[in-house]
């Protein structure tokens, strides 16, 4: 049984190019450094006494600059490359969380972490595109789990020792170490890693047509998947939100356990998903996956409505990983699949749009029933908006089946 397990991990991560394993350390480098966006919520409402509608708002300015990141990181990914893009988005974002630590009022963090997002967010649509550019296409989906199981890993290293900074030395030290890891891993993506041209049969022999023709803002299958991946965002989204919240009110855990649930849900997907994805991939439909996924968001939710015992945090945590793990893979490998080579920094631009705006959405919507109705209510509607998904991927499919 032993041996067969090791042999299942094996040929999970077989397969895979050099370059998708050296993009997967460049994506641990900079995640090992990400503490201060799981417990900015924590820092704006304990440390600097902001209302929980004011630190919303710090977060929902953290939201609108990623949407316009990864607009603007998509449309100079198909101009000049992923490669540029990728760089100087992690060097320029690791030098604003170095700025970010000397703002204090509500304005200047709001401005700030608004052109924090905005620069690193650049960087997801270049990252999914150079992806596709270094994976073949069999791999896609196991190339994009590698890279989740490195920011995974990486994010269950940095919350962990996020927690322990904060407690130990203060909340400034999350900046310090988020910005440097950033620089850290803009010089080893340079040193280690170099651009891979589209092949001569992927290039479009007129581009503006091509692109006009294959728009993603013009595909509607793909505006509808998108709108059901912005609910399942929303929902999610609230672990990084209001559940730091809510751990250290209703439950009255240090910043040390709240960072050590949140390593949790990053270390059981380094652990798990890449095997999973190898076991499952092929034998069973996509989108029963992404449905699977919209359940299990939903109930790791719903969950925490069952009483006040810390047991159901661990099983809320371990239902929105499995959950993460049915459905942001297999709904990523179904934007590559729908785009091509010539506008696949639009499609991924879009689809990194979507979280961009759940994380502008999720955060106020999330505070403000948590402080108006309590968490309950809260916890309700979150697992009511799964809901509403799991039955719209069911209508996608079918409607797919049909053309």
């Amino acid at each position: 049984m032993l041996a067969r397990s090791i042999q299942l991990y094996r040929n999970s991560f077989s397969g895979l190019s050099r370059e998708v394993w050296l993009l997967a350390v460049v994506m641990l480098i900079n995640r090992s450094g990400t503490m201060v966006v799981p417990f900015l919520t924590i820092y704006l409402t304990q440390h600097l006494g902001f209302t929980l509608g004011q630190a919303g708002l710090v977060m929902s300015c953290f939201g609108a600059g990623s949407i316009l990141g990864t607009f603007i990181g998509g449309r100079l990914t198909d101009r000049i490359g992923y490669y540029p893009v990728m760089f100087w988005s992690l060097f320029l974002g690791g030098a604003m969380f170095l700025l970010l630590m000397w703002m204090e009022t509500l304005i200047g963090l709001c401005v700030t972490i608004f052109f924090l997002s905005m620069i690193a967010d650049a960087f997801r649509p270049a990252n999914m595109s150079s992806v596709g550019a270094y994976s073949s296409p069999q791999n896609i989906t196991r190339s994009i789990s590698l890279i989740r199981l490195a920011v995974n890993l990486g994010f269950a290293v940095g919350p962990a020792l996020g927690g322990i900074l904060a407690t130990s030395l203060g909340y400034k030290w999350l900046f310090v170490v988020d910005g440097v890891t950033c620089m850290a891993a803009a010089f080893f993506f340079r040193a280690y890693l170099k651009p891979k041209p589209i092949p001569a049969d992927q290039k479009p022999a007129e581009p503006v047509l091509q692109e006009k023709a294959l728009s993603p803002y013009r595909d509607k299958t793909f505006l509808i998947f998108g709108g059901l991946m912005l609910l399942t965002g929303i929902a999610f989204m609230q672990l990084f939100s209001t559940l730091p919240v809510y751990l250290k009110q209703e439950y009255g855990l240090s910043e040390s356990l709240v960072g050590g649930l949140l390593a949790l849900n990053g270390l059981l997907i380094a652990i798990v998903e890449m095997p999973l994805i190898y076991s499952i991939e092929g034998k069973y439909q996509r989108f029963a996956l992404i449905r699977l996924g919209a359940i299990l968001i939903g109930f790791s939710f719903l969950v925490l409505n069952f009483g006040h015992w810390t047991g159901l945090l661990l099983i809320s945590i371990l239902a929105i990983t499995l959950g993460e793990m049915a459905n942001f893979p297999f709904s990523n490998s179904f934007a590559v699949d729908r785009s091509k080579a010539a506008n696949r920094g639009q499609y991924m631009s879009l689809y990194s749009m979507i979280f961009s705006l759940a994380h502008v959405l999720a955060p106020a919507l999330g505070m403000f029933l948590a402080g108006q109705f309590g968490f309950f209510t809260l916890w309700m509607v979150m697992a009511g908006l799964c809901g509403i998904t799991v039955l719209g991927y069911w209508w996608l499919e079918e409607r797919l089946e049909k053309t």
